[in-house]
């Protein structure tokens, strides 16, 4: 182990999600001082968005190299995925064996939260710290919070997500808009409120492909229901088509007219719906160089943002996390700036490829013209996992 360029240094990392957090129980397991600043208010906080699933050339890793791979074990479990047609038939159901525990089993973010909360030390999470801005100091980095909350930090990792603040400081240009709008809802309680829709998609995923638009479900440890549906739009539909995200009547009338074609199944889905969120997708280009900058960087969806059409986006995250931590605690760099610079040059390539592979999958699924057949079906299963 060679901590010395870290050695008596203070790491901020900007973010409290599965990146950040892993990011901060490598480092920390391996002599670091760290501190996350998350924005929620405490760990109780509700994290939207379905499951997740690690593979085991990425995810996993990462996971192992923390020590919590057997309480991701625990407390994931595999799950069936139902392909459906927008008539209601299930055409490929895709159902786990004993060998799919491992392969790559779903969790629910909380459940993922909390696993990585417990491994770190007390207090290395800060709650209710929005980040603002930061300004170089004699110390390294001032970071300004709102409530008027000052810290200084040595090294700053920006692991902020897709909306990251710590981005600009860092990188050139904004994410832009891929032209794909996603919507997210959630059914607490299906097999009250949706039974026939919950008796089609069963007690996992359930996919869907028609008109253009891609319908994913997935079901969570509670039981509950989150779901995606995902169109193509132009950048201003979201500001002048009139609905309003905070209003789930407004809502649900846009999905009950936009599916009026497809099975009353899914319609009864979104009149069960208690609460739904609206998100352009957006794409962060790794074409052009970053601003100079010295001991910050950035990672995961801070870093490389991308649409979740390939189920990579996380996983890259943790790669990400995993090479920061080696870079500065066990590789043998003079100095931090070094050790930051190769770790960017290596997830600039990995992640590059990644976001290839996820603008051509974003094409590819919201095509009208997408056939239904069982080898163009079958990997897609795979695919829809990662929304």
């Amino acid at each position: 182990m060679n901590t010395s360029i870290i050695n008596n240094k203070k790491i901020a990392v900007i973010g409290g999600g599965p990146v950040g957090l892993t990011t901060a129980k490598l480092l920390q397991q391996n002599g670091a001082t760290v501190t996350v600043y998350e924005r929620d208010i405490d760990a109780a906080a509700r994290i939207s968005g379905g499951t997740l699933d690690l593979h085991k050339d990425r995810g996993q890793i990462a996971l192992k190299k923390a020590g919590l791979l057997n309480g991701y074990y625990q407390l994931s479990r595999p799950k069936s995925t139902r392909f459906a047609n927008r008539k209601g038939k299930i055409l490929i159901e895709n159902k786990p064996d004993k060998n799919d525990l491992y392969k790559e089993p779903e969790i629910d973010r909380n459940d993922l939260r909390n696993l990585l909360l417990a491994s770190l030390e007390k207090n290395t999470v800060q709650w209710n710290r929005k980040f603002v801005s930061l300004m170089p100091s004699a110390a390294g980095y001032e970071l300004h919070f709102e409530q008027g909350i000052t810290e200084t930090a040595d090294i700053v990792i920006g692991a902020d997500g897709g909306r990251s603040t710590v981005r600009k400081y860092v990188a050139g240009p904004e994410a832009a808009y891929t032209g794909s709008f996603l919507i997210l809802g959630e059914a607490l309680q299906p097999e009250q409120d949706c039974p026939s829709f919950k008796e089609m998609c069963g007690d996992g995923n359930m996919a869907a492909l028609a008109e253009g638009k891609i319908f994913y479900a997935q079901t969570k440890a509670s039981g509950a229901i989150s779901y995606y549906v995902s169109f193509r739009k132009p950048e201003n539909w979201f500001r002048n088509n009139g609905i309003d995200f905070n209003n789930k009547t407004t809502v649900i009338s846009f999905l009950l007219d936009d599916f009026s074609r497809w099975h009353k199944n899914y319609r009864e889905l979104f009149s069960a719906t208690t609460e739904f969120a609206g998100l352009p997708m957006r794409y962060m280009t790794l074409e052009k160089q970053w601003k100079r900058h010295d001991n910050i960087t950035l990672a995961g969806d801070a870093a490389h943002i991308m649409p979740p059409f390939a189920g990579v986006g996380v996983e890259i995250g943790l790669m990400d996390a995993m090479h920061i931590s080696e870079n500065l605690t066990r590789s043998p760099f003079t100095d931090i700036s070094s050790a930051l610079a190769d770790y960017e040059e290596k997830m600039f390539r990995y992640a590059s490829q990644a976001q290839k592979k996820t603008r051509e999958m974003e094409r590819k699924v919201h095509s009208s013209f997408l056939p239904f057949v069982f080898n163009t079906l079958f990997p897609l299963v795979r695919v829809f996992k990662g929304v």
